[in-house]
């Protein structure tokens, strides 16, 4: 049976947290693991340029740390291509054409960038570049031949409008040259980490966020400052665990959930107090991450290796890439010295 090609990226535009962590890197991994799949794992940073154009230089240090955070949590590049998306020339050609198969209009109605474009208030001024977000993604997916994309639950709406074109295309030029993707969720209850705050979204923008290069001091000053029940003043106070961000974290890390219920059942009939609570999530997320901090750390040790492990996936790639285009390229019928 033909392995199946998977597709995922990342914007360079800071380091990863937990919430990309558990909405799709240890997707990526088990993935990866399996051996049932063609994996290439791209650093957008073409991508991540659309709404930070004026700072390039926050793109350019931001990619070696994505790097480093995909190898810390498991990321083989033995096992999966790891590239950059600006050194594959094909995606730009590609996304022109589909540009040509997609109206304005539909990709103002897509829920996902119409949600990140009231995020970032643009107001009137969007970019475009960032509007035409779904065509480069489609164009990243389809250069692979990905038939699958592990994604967030939000990112539903991007993978219809990437079918949508497929499909436009294939029937346009009688062919079947693209693959329809598909989304690859992750389990009920993890595709979205809330913050620290309480806010739904863990984000950088909203400095709630717990990221895997965080030291083991960093991580227990933010496992301190969760929000949790305000009502909950004096220890022997009943306390709430709906919208307690310990306990929501708790759910989700904690590998001994009858603990975690014994724990809840406490806190909820009054005789438990925060800082206690917090101290046990803290030793719950150094178990999950501290390795994966310290393999990070022996990473950044040999930045080059690094650099040349990029290069060399991004080669790889390209190929690939190069592949599609030229089949996309006679579909149309623009190989004309052919």
């Amino acid at each position: 049976m033909a392995k199946k090609t998977i597709l995922t990226a990342d914007r360079p535009t800071g380091k990863l947290h937990i919430g990309h962590y558990l909405g799709s890197l240890k997707n990526r991994v088990a993935l990866q693991n399996s051996g049932d799949y063609n994996t290439f794992i791209m650093i957008a940073d073409v991508q991540a340029m659309t709404d930070n154009a004026r700072n390039p230089e926050k793109i350019r240090n931001s990619l070696i740390e994505v790097a480093l955070d995909y190898l810390a949590v498991g990321i083989d590049p033995a096992k999966s291509t790891i590239l950059v998306q600006s050194q594959i020339p094909a995606l730009n050609e590609l996304t022109m054409y589909f540009l040509d198969l997609v109206t304005v209009s539909r990709l103002e109605r897509n829920p996902t960038v119409k949600s990140e474009i009231q995020q970032k208030a643009f107001g009137q001024s969007i970019p475009a570049g960032f509007l035409v977000y779904p065509v480069s993604e489609t164009a990243d997916i389809t250069a692979f031949k990905a038939d699958t994309v592990p994604v967030g639950d939000d990112q539903e709406p991007m993978m219809e409008q990437a079918r949508e074109i497929v499909r436009t295309f294939n029937t346009t030029y009688n062919t079947d040259v693209l693959v329809e993707p598909q989304g690859y969720f992750p389990p009920k209850g993890q595709g979205r980490l809330p913050g620290l705050d309480g806010n739904a979204k863990m984000s950088k923008s909203l400095n709630n966020a717990i990221y895997l290069s965080d030291s083991a001091d960093e991580l227990r000053q933010k496992v301190m400052s969760m929000y949790t029940d305000p009502g909950h003043i004096h220890v022997s106070d009943p306390g709430k665990v709906e919208g307690n961000m310990v306990f929501t974290y708790l759910d989700i890390f904690d590998p001994d959930q009858a603990h975690v219920a014994e724990l809840k059942a406490e806190y909820q009939a009054g005789g438990l107090g925060d800082v206690k609570i917090k101290r046990y999530l803290n030793e719950v997320l150094e178990n999950e991450f501290g390795p994966i901090r310290a393999r990070r750390e022996e990473f950044a040790k040999d930045i080059p290796a690094v650099y040349e492990m990029l290069k060399q996936g991004s080669i790889k790639a390209n190929e690939v890439a190069e592949q599609t285009l030229q089949e996309v390229r006679n579909a149309i019928g623009l190989n004309y010295f052919n």
